[in-house]
């Protein structure tokens, strides 16, 4: 126990854990303190000795000990056990004459009397000090860690971290089911395992167990579906015709299932919950009573007619709606099957009737009939189908059971479901209410709740049970199958929600782990002989078994006496059963094998109980702060000779009433003893443990845990006697409607929660008193949250249910139950004046739980004063208290809004209230006193604005009409702007109110309403918008809500947007910022928007009712159109992607067509006009295998195209209409030629010449389609073979008749002019043209981060680069004109830059042109153009941003030092042009290593097709001359013997020595020079290519030179042979291509220098080697 602050830290031990003891309870005692230096924290008490726990984890035993040697006989004073030293002891115990204790780690230590093997140490006798015990789980690997122990006279058990119980010792209360016993060996009790078991407790010769219904996930053991015993199923299912019946009704001969089996024919057996045992024979004739839970307790039965069954569970359990509930059956704990339940409430119903019909006349024994004999009557037939309904199967009928009974029972089904388990559990509660209604409350509610209690646990196999936060669950959904429609057709009226009124879980998302359960179970075992197990009966248990009368009485503590029990719940009542001989059970009642209340005065609630041999001691609050106690049970005698007395006493018990209380006595001595924390009874004697009060912390900390305790019992009665009542009513959903019913059982529900938190909150401080009494355990300072958040969701749903007039309406319901004169709600409601309303009464009795949040707050502040104000816990405190007064601030301003709206809409005319009255809806303010108006009203209409705190009404009609308004409009708060219009010299106090789609302008009376109405509009939108509801009431800011918002909307008026709904960022009225919009025929715009219109990226789906599929956009929009680039999927399986304008295509952009599971049947990519191809444009026609390059109007081939066909047709002309039309030239593979008019496609018609191959030619008039036969007039030639004119003529023709390449591709340039903000290419300024760019660089990059992966690491870097604008004005120097061409290259690498997305595009539609059958080798020549012509379009575009770089040709000059290259393609430039004084600008040189390596596999695919023929030639002489050594091909080439290599590798030449090369050697001349050439076929721009020439003519040098070991200068002649060895032996195989492609595009400024005679002699070889002839 930690030292507690400021309180008790400077003390030395002498204010905390004082021990007192006494015998008896005669007014003479004295109780005797025991000194000791260290507080107390736990005794134990055996026969004659005593244990006891200090702080710091010592163990003191005293009195009798025989075990240790040295025993005297004088009874020893408390000594140290010094065994235990080292070791810190967490908990004691004690038997009869042994003792035992748990260390920290978990390990036990037992010591005293072994007799029996209770100290588990086998082979001794006795065992005179502390010794270990292991607990070994069966595999014997690990032990088990310990939390608690209990001991008894023969026998001990302990509690396992994991909760599971270890017995050891002697006799059936182990039970092990051994067959030998002392049981030496700690053995696990299997019966219980797979449970929680939260305490276990020992008597003389029986057990106990406190265990939790339903574990919590993760500690939940695997459902066991199979008996262990006998190996049978657990569960069977039956499926009758409308529903399904679960039954686990399976019975184990061997009586470890504690179930019954299910009988065919109604018999009484000895204890339906119980096997019959072998001993017994099925006829004994034992009482009936006792069957667990009727047996009731009498003084409660007879004051309020009810059975001990009507203890109502309180809201412990989370009962399922009874729908489910129908199905199933009563309480089982845990998750896997224990009892049979399935037919436990039939009995019940049975059960429960009779003794209502008999208690007043002979009590229980009353019950004592005979069973009945097999099918004794019809009815009873009756009554067991009735029951098969249910999925129940009955158990036992009387004959005065009538069917018209067994229905009633039935029918309150739907208004009990909502109280679920809430009955308040208590005599003294239940003694007040009037006897009728009790007994049509408290069996029908327990009905119920044996029902959902059974469902619960027979469902909630792991998992099944979710703990939602507080969240009243509607089991009704999910467990509907199980329900047969049967059973609902009988209840005869319509069927409400079903509501679980109590918690599922717990309620509490902490619950499990948190706050102690309430839903639990006591489980008894061992010797029966006097009552002690509380099964109704004396036979003896071999296994634990369930008491089911004390299931939902949520038991929180047990205690065993010698030969009795009792049982503490969390509604302080005390339950006792067992041996009564001394008046130990604080009752005189018969029989005392079960549980009944002990008899305690009104008012009186106890906290902590223990039992000794034959006495039972109570602590509870009394009407002070200061915990009382009683006693009940034998008097113990002072004189000497006590113990003969107290023989005599129990032979001459029924002379001798005297002896002993006939209920429990107060100790008047009890007040002085201090704040008392726990008492213990053991043997004959009484222990308290008590604090002193220092700086009034413990008795704060008493008050808080005593206001709780007294507060739980008082929403226990409340629910019991008010809530359930009501709900019970037949007449109820009348009275109220269906609306207000609702809402009540969802109070109820709430109502619940808050009880059942309140009862656990209740136990954990008791625990608290009992344990460590600090303020680290306070669980209300670590989870306020919780608390605050159960009270705000009640006074939520108490002020909806008050708004709709709930309370009003039930005042008639209020009569038929309480009658005219309410004295139960008057006293329950703490209600002072006289004649109240009931309804008054009602709300202030569904009001009190609020009040208690101040007593919270109250108490907590108390607590804080006992601490230093610097020091954590008063911080703690101090904050915790603040929390809870402000929640109970905010509690009463929502109470007063909920009684203004309910006022308000009493007195509300019209017809509106229906429409307009909803239950979260709150009255802010209204204009009843004309102080608002609408501007320009007429002069007889009439306005009335009313505000709620979710919208603003606006009500209107005309004055003489007897039906005032008309018609009313509703804006929604979220999306209402108010602002004051300017005051003018008219002196109108206007205010602007804009929604979504109308904007009024209203007056106010003054200025001042002006403001007031302001203020509270703004206000009540600022609570809209946070979703405080109303939560934040006055402590609203003043300033005024965001203009900017997110909102949902749907729009009403007509036009593009009626009944759309938007959802998203709102701006003054209008959407602006991201959002959707959704319209009722399925279209959705996801995107942005500017002032109420899409602008900007977004997506739009547009459903095709024709195609059952959806159009869909992805794009930019402007002004609610989409426009600028996008992706245009069609439900036809078009897509296009490109340019729109004004919602058109319009641009650039490229459709495909056709399905997409096969490759596009056509694509085209070119110019839109309005949704039209207009323009250049490329189609590939893949289904024909055609592709035209050419011109375009209103979606037809218009002007001049070319088309060119898979089968290598070439024709170039004029079309219209879509057809060849006019003059156009045509060729075929075999270069047969006709050049003259056409009609159509392929079909010549008119003037022409048909060239063949061989030059022969036809001139005429044509008519026919080419390829199919055509007609020909004219005159065939035969050239002159020195004609060769006509040839000449032939070949200039291509490309004259196509579309000029500038023309080509128009829009895509456009598209980056304007995106640099330009009207008409090169017309702007350049600087508005790089804030563009910035402009869109980090709009892009905004919209990437979004989806991160689309960008590599490389890629953002490159952006990061980009975003810095380089220098762009001033003159350009070698450096500068460097850092722009590094600036290109990095700008045209990501398409989120302009000219990146016009090299993107370019490169796309020129591989749509070239590639596949575009790569035919007559578009050739139109190919390099069009490359030409990007090269001067995009260096336009450059010299605009770069205003001072020169234009194609100028000269940057050099600065005086020269700079090191940084590149090859300039460098080749500079080493050309070095006579002169600078550099020569030209896009080649800038824009080609940017452009022509994206471009190169198509362009080269056209060469190698153009230089087919020549490159094959020239490839078979490479491969002929190949084959010779290298000498001989040196020889061969005429290459000078002085250039031939020397190599003899085994000696170096002598100086001056020539040794000849090695005739067979190959490939070992001017290897270098060969590898360096071959690298030709590896670069890509013209420059890069004469590099690799230059490098290799250097290479050829510098080995001649090594050679000739001189200077040397080459002249052609001598260059030239050794150059073409070079070529032949590098076997580049397709030079052609690469010498034609050099120089189409080759620097025109490279072609004098340096390089050009380099590139010259390249070109020669390459003809040279084509016409070699080897000889």
């Amino acid at each position: 126990m930690e030292a507690q602050g400021k309180s008790s830290e400077d003390d030395d031990g002498g204010e905390r854990g004082l021990l007192h003891s006494w015998r008896g309870y005669s007014y003479s005692v004295v109780p005797e303190r025991l000194l000791l230096p260290r507080p107390v924290l736990q005794v134990a008490l055996g026969a004659q000795h005593g244990v006891l726990l200090v702080e710091g984890g010592q163990v003191y035993t005293f009195g009798e000990l025989p075990w240790k040697q040295t025993q005297s006989s004088q009874p020893a004073k408390p000594t140290l056990e010094n065994a235990l030293s080292g070791q810190r002891v967490v908990a004691v115990a004690a038997g009869s004459f042994h003792s035992g204790a748990v260390t920290e780690d978990g390990s036990v230590h037992m010591w005293g009397d072994n007799a029996a093997g209770q100290c588990g140490l086998s082979g001794l006798n006795c065992v005179p000090n502390p010794t270990p015990v292991a607990l070994l789980e069966p595999s014997g690997a690990q032990s088990v860690p310990v939390l608690e122990l209990a001991c008894g006279e023969k026998h001990s058990l302990a509690l396992s971290a994991q909760r599971e119980v270890w017995a050891w010792g002697s006799g059936c209360q182990l039970g092990l089911n051994a067959a030998v016993f002392p049981v030496w060996k700690p053995q696990k009790v299997e019966q219980l395992a797979g449970r929680w078991v939260l305490q276990v407790a020992c008597g003389a010769s029986h057990s106990l167990a406190l265990v939790r219904c339903v574990g919590p996930d993760g500690i939940q053991r695997p459902p066991v579906d199979k008996c262990n015993q006998c190996n049978q199923l657990l569960y069977t299912m039956t499926d009758k015709e409308d529903h399904v019946i679960i039954s686990d009704g399976h019975y184990c001969p061997m009586g470890v299932e504690a179930r019954e089996d299910p009988p065919a024919i109604q018999t009484l057996k000895t204890s339906p919950s119980e096997p019959i045992l072998p001993s017994h024979s099925s006829s004994t004739s034992t009482p009936a009573a006792p069957t667990p839970d009727p047996t009731p307790d009498p003084e409660d039965s007879q004051k309020a007619g009810t059975t001990t069954a009507a203890h109502p569970p309180s809201d412990s359990d989370p009962p399922p709606s009874p729908k489910a509930a129908a199905s199933t059956s009563s309480p089982k704990s845990s998750p896997y099957p224990g009892e049979q339940e399935v037919k436990e409430y039939l009995r019940k119903l049975s059960d429960a009737s009779q003794t209502e019909a008999k208690m007043a006349n002979g009590g229980l024994h009353a019950l004592q009939t005979p069973s009945l004999g097999r099918g004794s009557s019809a009815l009873n037939s009756l009554v067991a189908s009735c029951a098969t309904a249910v999925g129940e199967r009955v158990a036992s009928t009387y004959e005065a059971l009538s069917l018209k009974r067994m229905m009633n029972f039935y029918l309150p089904s739907s208004r009990l479901e909502a109280l679920g388990g809430a009955a308040d559990g208590g005599a003294e509660r239940v003694r007040r209410e009037e006897s009728v209604q009790a007994k049509k409350s408290s069996s029908t509610g327990d009905i119920h709740e044996e029902e959902a209690e059974g469902l619960r646990r027979r469902l909630s196999l792991p998992g099944l049970l979710s703990q939602g936060r507080y969240a009243v669950h509607l089991l009704s959904s999910s467990y509907g199958p199980l329900l047969s429609p049967r059973l609902l057709r009988k209840m005869g009226r319509s069927r409400t929600r079903a509501f679980a009124l109590t918690p599922m879980g717990g309620g509490v998302p902490e619950d499990q782990e948190v706050f102690p359960t309430l839903q639990t179970e006591v489980w008894s075992w061992g010797n029966g002989e006097h009552g002690e197990l509380g099964h109704g009966d004396n036979l003896d248990r071999l296994q634990p078994l369930c008491i089911k009368s004390l299931n939902k009485k949520e038991v929180i503590r047990v205690s065993a006496g010698a030969h009795h029990s009792i049982a503490l719940t969390a509604q302080s009542q005390v339950y006792s059963w067992g041996s009564n001989l001394s008046g130990q059970l604080g009752h005189m009642d018969t029989p005392s094998t079960v549980p009944r209340l002990a008899k305690l005065s009104e008012g009186i609630r106890v906290w902590d109980a223990s039992a000794g041999e034959r006495h039972t001691l109570l602590l509870a609050d009394g009407d002070c702060i200061q915990p009382i106690i009683y006693y009940s049970g034998q008097q113990v005698k002072e004189a000497g000779g006590e113990e003969e007395e107290v023989e005599e006493e129990v032979e001459e018990e029924d002379e001798r009433p005297g002896g002993y209380t006939q209920q429990p006595v107060l100790l008047p001595f009890c007040m002085n003893l201090g704040f008392v924390s726990g008492v213990v009874a053991g043997g004959r004697r009484c222990v308290a443990l008590s604090d002193r009060n220092v700086m009034g912390f413990i008795s704060s900390l008493h008050e808080l845990a005593s206001a709780e305790r007294k507060f739980y019992c008082k929403l226990c009665d409340i629910k019991s006697q008010v809530l359930r009542p009501l709900l019970e009513l037949e007449s109820l959903s009348s009275a109220l409607g269906p609306v207000a019913t609702e809402l009540l059982q969802t109070l109820a529900g709430r109502f619940s929660l808050l009880s059942h938190l309140t009862g656990q909150h209740a136990a954990s401080l008791t625990t608290n008193l009992r344990r460590g009494r600090d303020v680290s355990s306070l669980l209300m300072l670590e989870h306020a949250s919780i608390f605050l958040d159960v009270y705000n969701d009640y006074c939520s749903t108490v002020g909806n249910f008050f708004v709709m007039g709930g309370f009003h309406a039930l005042t008639k319901p209020s009569l038929d139950i309480f009658g005219k004169s309410p004295e139960l709600l008057q006293r329950l409601s703490e209600c002072s004046e006289e004649n109240t309303a009931t309804s008054d009464l009602l709300v202030a009795l569904i009001y009190l739980p609020t009040q208690h949040l101040h007593e919270y707050g109250r108490l907590l502040l108390k607590l804080a004063t006992c601490f230093e104000v610097s020091s954590g816990d008063y911080q703690k405190l101090q904050h915790s208290c603040s929390k809870f007064e402000a929640l109970t601030l905010q509690l009463k301003r929502k109470r007063k809004e909920a009684e203004y709206t309910f006022h308000f809409w009493k007195s509300f005319p019209g017809k509106m209230t229906d429409s307009l009255r909803k239950p979260h809806r709150r009255l802010i303010y209204e204009s009843s006193n004309k102080s608002l108006t609408v501007q320009n009203a007429g002069r007889f209409s009439v306005n009335w604005f009313i505000l709620f705190n979710d919208s603003l009404v606006h009500a209107q009609g005309v004055a003489p009409c007897k039906n005032l308004f008309s018609t009313h409009h509703i804006f929604a708060l979220a999306t209402l702007w108010v602002e004051p219009t300017p005051e003018d010299e008219s002196g109108l106090h206007g205010l602007k109110v804009i929604t979504p789609e109308e904007t009024l302008t209203l007056l106010a009376s003054s200025s001042a309403e002006k403001t007031k109405w302001l203020r509270a509009i703004n206000q009540a939108v600022d609570q809209a918008l946070s979703g405080a509801g109303q939560d934040a009431g006055g402590s609203a800011s003043k300033s005024d809500p965001p203009i900017s918002r997110t909102a949902s909307y749907t729009f009403y008026k007509d036009g593009r947007l009626k009944d759309a709904t938007y959802e998203g960022r709102w701006l003054a009225g209008k959407p602006h910022g991201r959002g959707i919009l959704k319209w009722p025929d399925r279209r959705i715009y996801t995107g942005s928007f500017k002032s109420g219109l899409e602008d900007g990226f977004g997506e739009f789906a547009c459903p095709n009712k024709a195609l059952s599929k959806d159009d869909l956009y992805q794009g930019y929009w402007k002004e609610g159109k989409m426009h600028g680039l996008g992706t245009y999927r069609y439900a036809s399986g078009e897509v296009y992607d490109g340019s729109f304008q004004d919602g058109m295509r319009h641009g650039h952009g490229m459709l495909r067509s056709g399905k997409h599971n096969t490759s596009s049947p056509s694509v085209f990519i070119g110019q839109w006009l309005q949704d039209k191809k207009t323009g250049y444009g490329v189609f590939d026609d893949i289904t024909k295998g055609e592709k035209y390059m050419g011109m375009w109007q209103d979606h037809q081939r218009q002007g001049t195209g070319v088309v060119v066909t898979q089968f290598g047709l070439y024709y170039e002309g004029a079309f219209k209409d879509n057809k060849m039309m006019g003059t156009g030239v045509l060729l075929s593979e075999d270069d047969t030629t006709y050049e003259g008019e056409f009609s159509d496609d392929w079909t010549l018609s008119g003037k022409g010449v048909l060239t063949m191959p061989n030059f022969d030619y036809l001139e005429g008039s044509f008519s026919g389609e080419w390829g199919s036969g055509l007609k020909v007039t004219g005159s065939y030639f035969k050239p002159n073979l020195f004609d060769a004119e006509k040839d000449k003529n032939r070949a200039v023709k291509l490309g004259r008749l196509s579309v000029r390449a500038e023309e080509k591709w128009r829009a895509v340039f456009e598209e980056c002019w304007s995106q640099l903000g330009c009207e008409t290419p090169g017309q702007g300024e350049h600087f508005k043209a790089w804030e563009n760019i910035a402009v869109a660089l980090t709009s892009r990059r905004q919209q990437i981060q979004d989806s991160p992966e689309i960008l590599s690491r490389s890629h953002s870097k490159t952006l990061e680069g980009l975003e810095v604008i380089p220098q762009h004005e001033g003159p350009i120097t070698i450096e500068r004109y460097h850092s722009v061409r590094l600036y290109l290259l990095k700008a045209c690498d990501t398409p989120l830059h302009p000219l990146g997305r016009l090299v993107e595009t370019l490169v796309a539609v020129y591989r749509m042109t070239y590639v596949g059958v575009g790569a035919n080798r007559r578009l050739l020549l139109q190919a390099v153009n069009e490359i030409k012509s990007y090269l001067c379009r995009i260096f336009q575009i450059v010299r605009f941003l770069f205003p001072d770089l020169p234009e194609e040709g100028g000269l940057i000059p050099e600065p005086t030092e020269n700079l090191p290259d940084e590149n090859q393609e300039t460098s080749a430039d500079t080493r050309t042009e070095s006579p002169k004084p600078g550099r020569v600008v030209s896009s080649s040189a800038l824009l080609l290593p940017v452009l022509l390596p994206r471009l190169y596999p198509p362009l080269f695919t056209l060469y190698a097709l153009e230089k087919e023929k020549e490159d094959d030639m020239y490839w078979e002489c490479v491969l002929r001359l190949n084959k010779q050594p290298d000498l001989a091909l040196l020889a061969f080439l005429g290459v000078q013997q002085k250039f031939w290599p020397v190599s003899n590798p085994n000696s170096l030449p002598a100086p001056g020595e020539k040794q000849p090369v090695i005739s067979s050697t190959k490939d070992a001349c001017f290897a270098s020079a060969v590898e360096t050439l071959q690298q030709i076929s590896t670069t890509f721009t013209p420059s890069d290519k004469l590099q690799v020439i230059q490098l290799t003519f250097e290479e050829i040098t510098q080995e001649v030179q090594s050679l000739l070991k001189q200077d040397f200068l080459w002249s052609m002649d001598e260059l030239f042979p050794v150059f073409l060895y070079v070529v032949l032996r590098a076997r580049i195989r397709n030079l052609g291509s690469e010498v034609s492609l050099i120089e189409d595009l080759m620097d025109p400024c490279v072609q004098h220098g340096e390089h050009g005679i380099m590139f010259t002699t390249l070109k020669a070889c390459y003809y040279q080697i084509q016409h070699e002839k080897v000889t």
